[in-house]
């Protein structure tokens, strides 16, 4: 963790692939931390994992800062990282890629920012990653289930 900037951790999780799943985000500027949580009725946990991000992103209430993300998830981790995302924009999600919807709302949020990833292993010795993991099972066990729109009323994933 760096001492400059902001710090989100993230996780998601579904019960059941698809079932019903949730995310578990930290928010950490300094000392001061803000934890989110939600749960759908249906949904996917890649989809919760990249829910994480975008939910982190949009509770933000300024840009141009400088953020690191922390997630077990490579399929997020990577897809940022490796410049995946890029391509896919580029070629309007061609040939099946999964969760346009999401993908999207979280480009655009990137670019309000300056958002790095680090790939932190799931389910070990990070108390912050152990933290977003309760917090998104909870979330995925709990009642007031949203409905994800994008994984249910949308063809394209």
């Amino acid at each position: 963790m760096t001492d400059s900037g902001l710090v989100i951790y993230t996780d998601g999780s579904s019960r059941g692939n698809p079932g019903p799943g949730g995310y578990g985000v930290i928010l950490k500027w300094g000392a001061k931390e803000k934890e989110l949580s939600q749960g759908y009725r249906k949904t996917t946990n890649n989809r919760m994992e990249l829910m994480a991000v975008i939910a982190g992103l949009e509770a933000l209430t300024r840009n141009g800062l400088s953020i690191t993300v922390y997630s077990d998830s490579q399929y997020v981790v990577n897809a940022v990282e490796k410049k995946w995302l890029d391509k896919w924009m580029a070629t309007g999600f061609s040939g099946g890629k999964k969760n346009s919807d999401l993908w999207r709302r979280y480009h655009a949020l990137s670019r309000l920012n300056q958002v790095r990833f680090r790939w932190v292993k799931g389910h070990a010795d990070n108390p912050f990653n152990n933290r977003c993991d309760e917090l998104a099972t909870a979330a995925a066990d709990g009642g007031n289930l949203l409905v994800d729109v994008g994984y249910e009323n949308l063809s394209d994933i």
